[in-house]
C-alpha cells in the first residue's frame, strides 16, 4: 500500500480463521470419530516427538480442526467441556436430515429436535467427549 509519503508499506489483512484446537483423550479416538463417524477427512497426522499434529476438517471445508491431547492436570479438566457448557462449534450442512440421520444411526447424541429459526434448522449436538456442537443448515442453503 502507497502511503502519501511514498513509503511502501506491507500490511497483512486476516481474512480466514484456518484452525481450532479441540482436546480429544486419544489421537486415534479422535481421528476414528471424525473420519468414520462424521464423514471428515483427515489432512494431517505428523508424529512430533510424543505429541502428534493431528488435523481433520469437514469434506470441502476450510476451517480445519487440530485434535489435541492434553498434556497438563489443567487441559485434562477441560476435555469436553472447552466451552464452559456453551455451544462452542457449529457445522454447516446442506442437507440437515441426511446428516442428522447419518450421525443419529452412528450413535451421535442429540440434546434436541431439531428448530427451525430465521437463520435456518439448528439441532444442538454432543461429541464423544462431552462438547456441545451445532448443526445447523442456513436458511440460504
Amino acid at each position: 500500500i502507497t502511503q502519501s509519503d511514498h513509503t511502501t508499506k506491507t500490511f497483512f489483512i486476516m481474512s480466514r480463521l484456518m484452525m481450532v484446537s479441540l482436546l480429544v483423550p486419544d489421537y486415534d479416538e479422535g481421528i476414528a470419530f471424525f473420519t468414520k463417524v462424521m464423514d471428515f477427512e483427515l489432512v494431517q497426522d505428523m508424529p512430533q516427538g510424543s505429541k502428534r499434529f493431528v488435523v481433520v476438517k469437514p469434506k470441502g471445508g476450510e476451517t480445519s480442526i487440530v485434535l489435541a491431547v492434553p498434556s497438563t492436570d489443567e487441559q485434562k479438566s477441560r476435555l469436553g467441556s472447552q466451552m464452559g457448557g456453551r455451544v462452542g462449534f457449529f457445522l454447516h450442512t446442506n442437507d440437515f436430515e441426511g446428516d442428522r440421520k447419518r450421525m443419529l444411526d452412528a450413535g451421535v447424541k442429540f440434546h434436541e429436535e431439531p428448530r427451525h429459526e430465521p437463520y435456518g434448522i439448528v439441532a444442538v449436538w454432543e461429541d464423544p467427549w462431552g462438547n456441545t456442537w451445532d448443526l445447523l443448515q442456513p436458511a440460504s442453503a
